[in-house]
């Protein structure tokens, strides 16, 4: 399709040129990648729990759960890669950046082969004492353990490869391979057991697409910087700046989950496993609020990078505006229609008892979900101007707090105080977040109140107080959605009419358009 530029030498380009058509494009194919992997897994998992069973499917799951962790583990050097390169695309030097994507590659395979080893002397272990798998399944866990092992430096590698693209603002491309190599996770498996493989023989499948998918990067960067095909590991101060700014990925990607599990974990301990599942429950709606604001996040880190390494401040601070603006009138219209309906949505989706006990926690766990969203702006932007130090400061400095404020309103108040403890935490990061950008002047106050920021916060502000007017209001379900839809397409008017820059609406137009004619073409 025209829409994708299937080979570009960026090599004999000039500096790439940000700007919103470009975000934008990237922002839509970003959030395909994630919509259309989740729709395959949703249609997928019923067949698989069928043809597996239970306790194969729960082993199936367990190597995607291990596979996943353990790629996060990368010291850093998938964000490092990509900040970097971004730096020398927007800058010009291609020596500098073959011998980082090399030094990269190199660091990222080393890695995978040592955690891989580390994993499969440790099978045993975990297939017996950690995860005490029935004997009659325990060999074939080990296996499942062996094959993650071996497949951890294509993971690691494939992950460096992608960054490269992203780093050179080539999402079409990234997503061109992503998107179906993430859908084979689900669908893969169904033609394994239509094959009357095992799950041993399915995780066959799963490596080989995954080998599939690094060689496609790999081909897809060679073509993109031809000066790849020359290896170069004689930039030391390559290897010092990916240590450096990996180090505190690292700590990031450590400490920053346990923000979103302990709430569980403390719900389960201090309560008990019903709450936790009215507890649970209401967040599994809360993966649906983030993959807009991860559309925007994976675009604009790369791009502050290139703005950055270009000293072009004013563009920085418009990418940073405009991408606020975009999960304001996205993700806000949809989270304050949520928490009005939250009853209603819990009522359908779960049943009247999780509706009686968990709609507050929704309520609540929506607006941290809006407020945590926002706040990948400024976590974007620090990190795409070389501060990631300031993000896992805030986190180490904000895990005995939250810790604290967690036990003492679990015991007060049950899931509610879990809910608000989340909440609380997602604030004060955020807080944080906007803070250091303030203090450190990365984004001038002015910009934030142009191309309407400002009016978009206002228009949201008046959708939030209209719709808590009504609802106090005891109406049906179908007025009530009637009413929704109502007041939520009058904010869209709104939004288009008077926080839509006209250059805004000339570029989704022009954007609509070209998508348009690219799939309807013969």
């Amino acid at each position: 399709m025209a829409y994708f530029k299937w080979s570009s030498n960026l090599e004999q380009k000039g500096p790439l040129e940000i700007g919103g058509s470009l975000l934008l494009r990237n922002t839509c194919l970003n959030f395909l990648g994630q919509v259309l992997p989740g729709l395959a897994g949703l249609a997928a998992t019923p067949f698989l729990i069928r043809g597996l069973g239970l306790e194969a499917f729960g082993i199936f799951s367990l190597a995607l759960v291990v596979l996943g962790y353990l790629g996060l583990f990368d010291l850093g050097l998938g964000a490092a890669t990509t900040k970097y390169v971004a730096e020398s695309v927007a800058t010009g030097d291609r020596q500098r950046l073959a011998g980082l994507v090399w030094t990269s590659m190199a660091m990222q395979l080393c890695l995978g082969v040592v955690t891989g080893i580390a994993l499969a002397f440790s099978a045993p272990y975990l297939t017996e004492k950690v995860f005490r798998i029935p004997p009659p399944m325990s060999h074939d866990v080990r296996t499942v353990f062996y094959l993650v092992a071996a497949s951890l430096p294509i993971v690691l590698g494939a992950s460096c490869l992608r960054g490269v693209l992203e780093a050179s603002q080539r999402f079409d491309l990234v997503n061109v391979v992503k998107v179906p190599a993430a859908i084979s996770v689900s669908l893969l498996p169904v033609v394994g057991l239509l094959c009357g493989l095992g799950i041993v023989g399915i995780l066959v499948l799963l490596i080989l697409s995954r080998l599939g998918a690094f060689l496609a990067y790999a081909v897809l960067c060679v073509r993109c910087f031809p000066s790849l095909t020359r290896p170069g590991f004689h930039d030391v101060s390559s290897w010092q700046s990916l240590f450096a700014y990996g180090f505190w990925i690292t700590i990031s990607n450590v400490i920053g989950p346990l923000f979103h599990y302990l709430d569980r974990v403390f719900v389960g301990a201090l309560l008990s496993v019903t709450a936790l599942a009215y507890y649970t429950g209401p967040q599994q709606f809360l993966s649906g609020v983030s993959i807009i604001p991860a559309s925007v996040t994976a675009t604009i880190f790369p791009a502050f990078s290139s703005l950055n390494a270009a000293s072009r401040r004013e563009s920085i601070a418009k990418v940073y505006a405009l991408s606020l603006k975009t999960i304001l009138l996205t993700v806000g219209p949809f989270v304050v229609l949520a928490v009005f309906l939250a009853r209603a949505i819990l009522r359908l989706w779960l049943g009247a008892e999780f509706a009686e006990q968990s709609t507050l926690v929704l309520q609540i766990l929506l607006v941290g979900a809006l407020v945590n969203s926002l706040a990948l702006c400024p976590h974007s932007l620090l990190r795409g101007l070389g501060r990631p130090d300031l993000t896992a400061k805030f986190h180490l400095a904000e895990l005995p707090i939250f810790v604290g404020v967690l036990w003492f309103l679990v015991k007060r108040w049950g899931i509610v105080g879990a809910a608000w403890s989340w909440t609380f935490w997602v604030c004060l990061n955020a807080a944080l977040l906007f803070a250091a950008c303030a203090v450190l002047d990365l984004v001038p106050a002015r910009a934030l109140a142009q191309n309407g920021l400002m009016r978009s916060v206002l228009f949201l502000f008046s959708l939030a107080s209209a719709l808590s007017l009504f609802g106090w209001v005891q109406t049906g379900l179908a007025t009530r959605i009637v009413l929704g839809s109502v007041l939520v397409a009058l904010f869209a008017w709104m939004a288009w009419r008077y926080a839509l820059e006209p250059g805004d609406r000339n570029i989704l137009k022009a954007e609509a358009q070209a998508l348009g004619a690219a799939f309807l073409q013969p």
